[in-house]
């Protein structure tokens, strides 16, 4: 089964790691990548995404679209990056999850 993990960064995480000094930062990054390296054979693709100050919004339940700059939310909560991964099932996908080295919370969502 085709599972996506978003990797979710708080604001307290973010604080955390801006505070840490370069040889911490390096090495939470160096985490990271040794994550997605021991999992590659289960990683289909992943990617980081851009900080959320850089979003565009368009809302399209109005008659016409609107469109604003940055995210329609203000959230204690930021989808921060993603991995697409193929394994047997839920379990496996939770097992996974676990491991996750950086940001304090994973959803975990089955590809339909």
């Amino acid at each position: 089964m085709k599972y996506v993990l978003m990797f979710v960064e708080t604001e307290r995480f973010a604080r955390e790691l801006q505070a840490m000094g370069e040889l911490e930062q390096q090495a939470a990054y160096a985490a990271v990548g040794r994550w997605f390296a021991d999992n590659a054979d289960k990683i289909t693709h992943h990617t980081h995404l851009a900080p959320v100050h850089t979003a565009t919004t368009m809302r399209l339940d109005q008659p016409e679209p609107v469109i604003t700059d940055g995210p329609y939310l203000e959230g204690k909560e930021v989808v921060s990056g993603f991995a697409e991964v193929e394994v047997a099932d839920l379990d496996e996908a939770l097992r996974l999850a676990r491991t996750w080295p950086a940001c304090p919370i994973v959803e975990i969502r089955p590809v339909s």
